[in-house]
């Protein structure tokens, strides 16, 4: 039977982050081969992870990254048992590794990353989940921006699009973008504009307000729907919600206003908001 140092012990934890104990047993079970031991903590992290993998992971954090030149960003939600481990620097440095590695890739990182997340939730104690993953590349003259709120709660991608290239790197464009971010943080939009809006959905609200003005002139109840209908998208579409810093204008407005400041076209090509827990 080999003799298990402390050194030992402490070089199988610098390298696996696994607790002294464990190190310690899994040395005991290889007789001291750590390389050995390093593949009993790994066999038994899977096991660890498989029941962990059960309990509820509804808190965590959502983190986003920038690749150098600014073009290609990430979102990511990484989901955890407690609030308190949201504060782990353990955590929140995994959080960044996936949003790191979401810039390289569309597909989903719970996929691709499994080995390191069951190595984290061993590590850490708590099952976790990377949840969702997205990634915006910015073509030609398009201009991406991210937002993250409420100490990770709530995070934001947009991306706009001009059709000259001096535009991308104006000011003002740079103010819009993350106007439109913040914007986005705090609105919630459910769709970009009413041609986005589910086909039923809109069917549904319309027998609705119908339903509300039965007994009106028929010349008018239409008129009536259209205007409900009107005020519905200024709720849930983006470009016909009045702007957060000021309401009485609506996106529509403000990108028209930049827009004529800078003398070009720009529009909204596509966000994403991740609400955590959601």
């Amino acid at each position: 039977m080999a003799i298990i140092t402390a050194s030992l012990v402490k070089e199988l934890r610098d390298a696996t982050k696994v607790s002294m104990m464990e190190c310690k047993k899994a040395l005991q079970e290889a007789d001291g081969d750590i390389d050995a031991a390093m593949i009993c903590l790994r066999e038994r992290g899977m096991a660890v992870a498989a029941k962990k993998a059960t309990r509820t992971a509804n808190q965590g954090l959502i983190a986003s990254s920038s690749a150098e030149d600014g073009n290609t960003l990430s979102l990511v939600e990484v989901n955890c048992e407690t609030d308190f481990v949201t504060r782990n620097q353990t955590f929140i440095d995994f959080v960044k590794l996936v949003s790191d590695k979401a810039l390289g890739t569309d597909e989903e990182l719970s996929a691709l990353m499994k080995d390191e997340l069951t190595a984290k939730i061993a590590e850490i104690g708590e099952n976790m989940k990377i949840k969702r993953n997205v990634r915006y590349i910015a073509p030609g003259n398009n201009a991406v921006a991210s937002y993250i709120h409420l100490g990770g709660k709530v995070g934001v991608l947009v991306e706009l699009s001009c059709e000259k290239a001096e535009t991308k790197d104006a000011p003002a464009l740079k103010e819009l973008i993350k106007d439109i971010t913040l914007h986005v943080a705090a609105m919630a939009p459910k769709y970009l504009n009413s041609d986005s809006v589910d086909a039923e959905e809109i069917v549904s609200e319309r027998a609705i307000y119908a339903k509300q003005v039965e007994g009106k002139p028929e010349n008018i109840i239409d008129k009536i729907v259209d205007g409900k209908m009107n005020k519905f998208f200024s709720e849930i579409c983006l470009v016909n919600q009045g702007f957060v810093k000021e309401p009485k204008q609506s996106i529509t407005e403000l990108l028209a206003e930049v827009g004529k400041n800078v003398n070009d076209k720009i529009e909204i090509v596509r966000y994403v908001r991740f609400q955590l827990g959601e």
